[in-house]
């Protein structure tokens, strides 16, 4: 993993320093579906020949039906979301970037790596549509105009009639889409960039020939059609999540926002939740621009009894009145 960035993850950290085998940990660290699609058998071609052109083409007619992408618009699949941030910065030559804060902090240190600064009036925007931490969804009017402007809707699939995929069309517009958290299999590396045709063509010959792998095709192009799977996801995501928001509740903590695969809550002190956690083997998320905001996953059927005895003995632990940081860092 590239080093100076904030991530969720990072059990092997936390396993070093509290201890316990990494198949007692329970990883909350993360907006990942923690009930993934049921990939099944894949075909030994999947595994044995290089993809051909009917395996990319069957892929991308199941995300321009699944994301109802316009026919105007050009859709890229690439090896994960994170391999389409890190190359966007490279399009085109950038006098800077906006991108509201607090967010996810990969867009400005990829930007910052190909020597974009961030800028109030900067010749590029980034929204993340659903936020990430904080849930936040955007509308249309709200970008101003830019010559490159990237919509991350890694997060948008459990709300679906929120995307902006429409705005696609627009020159220099690029939205991304993540395969790993809604369908609960991050270790595909499965993204999408859909949008400017001229964008994505250049998107394409920097990843190369072959980008994704045959199983990611072809489990990619199955669970896309599978409209039934992600209906009755949906569903349950939205129940856990409630059922998450009550949990911590009695525990003191207050909810702030978040998406149906993560929740953002005010606490007394981030630290000493993630500690507490931490010693029953829980991991969380905490920013370094917050002291009072922890960030949880959806725990898996099996994980619920396991965060409720984690809890014991946490009360008091919401702060009065939960803030938003009017700057904090990028990272």
């Amino acid at each position: 993993m590239t080093s100076g960035r904030d991530h969720g993850g990072g059990t092997d950290a936390a396993i070093a320093r509290f201890g316990g085998a990494r198949s007692g940990w329970l990883d909350l660290s993360t907006g990942i579906n923690p009930v993934p699609y049921p990939t099944g058998q894949i075909s030994a071609n999947a595994w044995n020949a290089l993809p051909d052109s009917g395996a990319f083409s069957a892929l991308e007619t199941a995300a321009r039906a699944f994301w109802n992408v316009p026919a105007e618009a050009a859709v890229l699949a690439a090896p994960g979301a994170s391999a389409l941030i890190a190359r966007i910065p490279s399009l085109m030559a950038l006098t800077g970037v906006h991108i509201a804060q607090p967010t996810y902090n990969e867009h400005a240190a990829a930007f910052a790596a190909h020597g974009v600064a961030l800028a109030e009036d900067g010749d590029a925007q980034v929204v993340v549509h659903p936020n990430n931490p904080t849930g936040r969804i955007w509308q249309a009017n709200e970008l101003r105009p830019a010559r490159l402007t990237v919509i991350d809707e890694s997060f948008c699939d459990v709300t679906p009639d929120a995307s902006l995929i429409h705005l696609a069309t627009r020159p220099g517009t690029i939205v991304l889409k993540s395969f790993g958290k809604f369908w609960g299999l991050a270790g595909l590396r499965l993204g999408f960039a859909i949008g400017d045709p001229a964008l994505i063509g250049q998107l394409g010959e920097a990843l190369g020939p072959w980008q994704i792998s045959g199983p990611a095709l072809e489990i990619g192009a199955k669970a896309l059609t599978d409209t039934a799977w992600a209906s009755e996801t949906r569903k349950r995501t939205a129940q856990d999540a409630e059922r998450l928001d009550s949990l911590i509740s009695q525990h003191g903590g207050t909810a702030l926002g978040g998406t149906s695969l993560f929740r953002l809550y005010e606490v007394d002190s981030a630290t000493r939740w993630q500690d507490h956690l931490a010693q029953s083997h829980v991991w969380s998320r905490i920013f370094p621009y917050s002291d009072t905001w922890l960030r949880l996953g959806l725990p898996g059927p099996d994980g619920w009894t396991h965060l409720e005895t984690a809890l014991g003995g946490m009360a008091g632990g919401a702060t009065a009145q939960p803030s938003v940081p009017d700057s904090p860092p990028a990272k």
